[in-house]
């Protein structure tokens, strides 16, 4: 069990290394974003089995149906921001406000 907490904290170091190196790209802003959910759901995962309680896996599986939605969403966008302006760097997006 102790091993799957080392390999969460691993996750969510990737996670936030993602974050801070690819500011630019916006896919793989989203891909480390969802691996610090991911081990934020392991966290609770290995917590309710640790405690031998039931609500930890009812709340990672409804952040992992929230997550899915926010990144499909995000997908959308996007695409869409692609499609109009023909690139998806990130720099440009301070550009929709005019």
């Amino acid at each position: 069990m102790l091993l799957i907490l080392y390999f969460s904290i691993l996750l969510l170091l990737v996670g936030i290394v993602g974050l801070y190196l690819t500011r630019k790209h916006a896919i793989l802003m989203l891909i480390a974003l969802e691996l610090l959910i991911l081990s934020v759901n392991i966290n609770f995962i290995i917590s309710s089995i640790y405690l031998d309680d039931l609500l930890g896996i009812i709340y990672s599986l409804i952040n992992l149906t929230s997550a899915a939605s926010e990144s499909a969403i995000g997908l959308a966008l996007l695409i869409i921001y692609y499609r109009v302006k023909g690139s998806i760097s990130l720099d440009l997006i301070s550009y929709l406000k005019s």
